[in-house]
């Protein structure tokens, strides 16, 4: 193993979401596979903050005529982050997840995702699961949302999109490499959306198709429908909002090895039954991602499961099943932007 790999793989662990070390070294084999000797030299040195070439260029001593074309082509190969227009571009370094394994949407092979579902299960149980700061959240779709509920416009995706001046979508990756390895689902497949400066980097890249608000819109509804959990970035001003299901997922699907997934999710809602109105049919407990939901006489929550997402409301034939908000002192409130989620990640793991 070439030591560059090695630095590589520190350097990606030094970054917020982290990239833990294994025994087996298969994180190490992940990034031989991706980068090249020369472009992993290059990823070690760039910062988790945009900056144009020249002061990369500076910064590790090299000519910047000759840099930028390689911060471009490693940009386009989904290995760092690259933002702006016109040619003014400024690079920064990609976290492994959500990042570098993301932006490989159209560029998997069955060795690498071999290698990354390998991989993941360690990653979110050793890194995701210790941050009190997550990467992501969940919110319901406002359809579960009654009246009397006092929510913030980050709370309701409808107003998540109807606040964004750039929207393209994409595949998910998730059920894209479970279908490339003959497993998956029948859930939607083009459903997962970037925002702003993200959606510009996935449109250039070729990762999705721009749409507008109205497209945007439907998108939302047939995820709904389909019973997929809304999965937006962890900040008021999200770059992205996932439609997840729980057995493609890796967030969700290592969530429900947990005894507790609700204490592993940023959610201010929680599923209650109508026991009067409830028939028993089991509809809310084959939706339920979480195995959340029990039936005997009448459909029981385990609220140590119920990660508030709502899923289980749209099924039910007799609307005996909605959401509830939690009191206030146990609502969470996200970080204003996804810089500051960053940086109050890196503080509890001790980084800054």
């Amino acid at each position: 193993m070439t030591e560059v790999y090695l630095q590589l793989a520190r350097r990606l662990n030094k970054l917020p979401a982290g990239f833990p070390p294994t025994e087996s070294g298969i994180e190490l084999k992940i990034l031989e596979r991706l980068f090249s000797t020369e472009e992993a030299a290059v990823a070690i040195g760039l910062n988790m903050m945009p900056e144009p070439v020249s002061v990369i260029a500076d910064r590790m001593g090299k000519n910047e005529a000759e840099l930028a074309p390689i911060l471009e082509a490693m940009s386009r190969k989904g290995l760092i982050y690259r933002s702006g227009k016109g040619g003014a571009f400024t690079y920064m370094a990609a976290q492994f997840v959500v990042g570098i394994w993301e932006y490989h949407l159209n560029s998997l092979d069955k060795d690498l995702i071999r290698d990354v579902n390998e991989y993941l299960p360690h990653f979110m149980h050793n890194s995701w699961a210790n941050h009190k700061t997550k990467q992501l959240r969940v919110i319901p779709i406002s359809k579960e949302i009654t009246a009397e509920m006092a929510t913030m416009p980050y709370e309701v995706a409808e107003e998540i999109i109807l606040s964004q001046s750039k929207i393209v979508v994409s595949d998910c990756i998730c059920r894209k490499e479970h279908k490339m390895m003959d497993k998956g689902c029948d859930y939607p497949m083009e459903v997962c959306l970037a925002f702003g400066n993200g959606a510009y980097f996935y449109e250039e890249n070729g990762l999705g198709r721009s749409i507008d608000k109205k497209e945007a819109l439907k998108i939302l509804e047939k995820g709904r429908e389909s019973g997929l959990v809304l999965q937006p970035g962890n900040s008021q001003k999200p770059m992205n909002i996932c439609m997840c299901c729980g057995c493609c997922c890796q967030v969700l699907s290592n969530l429900k090895t947990l005894d507790k997934p609700a204490l592993a999710v940023h959610t201010n809602y929680f599923a209650t039954v109508d026991k009067d109105a409830c028939v028993a049919c089991e509809a809310c407990v084959e939706r339920c991602h979480m195995d959340a939901i029990r039936v005997d006489d009448f459909a029981e929550v385990n609220l140590d499961r119920c990660i508030g997402c709502g899923v289980c409301a749209p099924g039910c034939p007799t609307g005996a099943i909605a959401l509830a908000k939690k009191i206030q002192a146990e609502q969470y409130e996200p970080p204003q932007n996804v810089m500051e989620t960053y940086v109050a990640m890196a503080k509890e793991r001790g980084i800054i």
